[in-house]
C-alpha cells in the first residue's frame, strides 16, 4: 500500500486540528467550573445577569492556554500574556474577583460597592481591599471589573487560602431592584485544592519576582532618604547642643 507525502502531511494536519480542539474543550471547561452566573426577573419584565469568576491557579492556567491556543501564539508570547494577566491579578497581595453585570432593567445604583459585596472563606467574612470605583456610578446596561480581597491576615501576615476549603461571594441584593426576594446572591466555589504557588514558574514569574524586588529597593532607597534626613537633623542639634555647651564653659 502506497501513501502519499501529500496524505500524510493531511494527516498530520487533521491530527494537529483534533488535539487543538480537544485542548481547546478540556479549557473551555475548566473555564466554565470557575464562573457563576445568576440571573434574575421580576414581574415588570426587568432582567438582570451577574457573572462571578474566581481566578483559581486552574482557571488562570486554562485562561493562558486557551488564549494561546487561539492566537497560535509562541512561548515567549505566551509568557508575556501570563506575565500581564499575574500583574493585573496581583496575586501577590490580594484574591482578585472578576464581577461583571448586564441590567436589563431599571437604573442600578451600587455605591459604595465595597458594602454591597464581600468574600467569605470557611465562615469567615472579608471585605474588599480595592476595586473597581466604575461600579459606583449608576448603572443602565453592562459592566465589569475586579474586586480585590486580602490574601493575607493583618495581624499574622499568614494566607487566608491556607487550608481553606469554600470560597462564597456574597453581593446584596439591594443594588437592584430586579433581584428582589432573596438578601444576597451567593456565588460558591470549592478551593481546597488550589495552589496559586504552581503560577509562579517559568519567564512570566521572574519577570514578576523582578518587578517585586524592584518595588521593595524602592521602598527601601526611600526608607534610607528619610533615616538620613533624621539623622543629619539629630547631627545639627547635637553640633549645636555641643557649641553652646563650649560657649557657656567659656562665660
Amino acid at each position: 500500500m502506497n501513501i502519499r507525502k501529500t496524505d500524510v502531511i493531511c494527516i498530520v494536519i487533521v491530527l494537529i486540528f483534533l488535539l487543538c480542539t480537544s485542548a481547546l474543550a478540556g479549557s473551555g471547561e475548566i473555564l466554565k467550573r470557575w464562573v457563576k452566573d445568576r440571573d434574575f426577573e421580576n414581574k415588570n419584565g426587568s432582567e438582570l445577569t451577574v457573572s462571578v469568576t474566581y481566578y483559581s491557579s486552574e482557571y488562570i492556567e486554562a485562561l493562558v492556554a486557551s488564549e494561546a491556543e487561539k492566537n497560535l501564539w509562541t512561548a515567549d508570547e505566551m509568557e508575556n500574556f501570563k506575565y500581564e494577566l499575574l500583574k493585573t491579578l496581583r496575586l501577590d497581595e490580594y484574591i482578585p474577583i472578576h464581577v461583571a453585570i448586564d441590567n436589563r432593567g431599571p437604573a442600578m445604583h451600587m455605591a459604595p460597592f465595597d458594602r454591597q459585596i464581600m468574600l467569605w472563606l470557611d465562615g469567615e467574612k472579608y471585605a474588599p481591599a480595592d476595586y473597581d470605583k466604575r461600579f459606583n456610578f449608576k448603572l443602565l446596561e453592562k459592566r465589569d471589573g475586579f474586586v480585590f480581597f486580602p490574601r493575607f491576615d493583618e495581624k499574622t501576615g499568614k494566607s487566608l487560602l491556607e487550608g481553606a476549603k469554600r470560597a462564597k461571594v456574597a453581593i446584596s441584593t439591594s443594588i437592584s431592584s430586579t433581584a428582589e426576594g432573596v438578601p444576597f446572591m451567593d456565588f460558591l466555589w470549592d478551593i481546597y485544592d488550589d495552589d496559586p504557588s504552581r503560577l509562579y514558574s517559568g519567564r512570566a514569574a521572574a519577570k514578576l519576582e523582578i518587578d517585586r524586588l524592584i518595588k521593595r529597593l524602592e521602598k527601601l532607597a526611600l526608607q534610607k532618604e528619610n533615616l538620613e534626613s533624621q539623622l543629619a537633623e539629630i547631627q545639627g542639634e547635637l553640633d549645636m547642643l555641643n557649641q553652646r555647651i563650649e560657649e557657656l564653659r567659656k562665660e
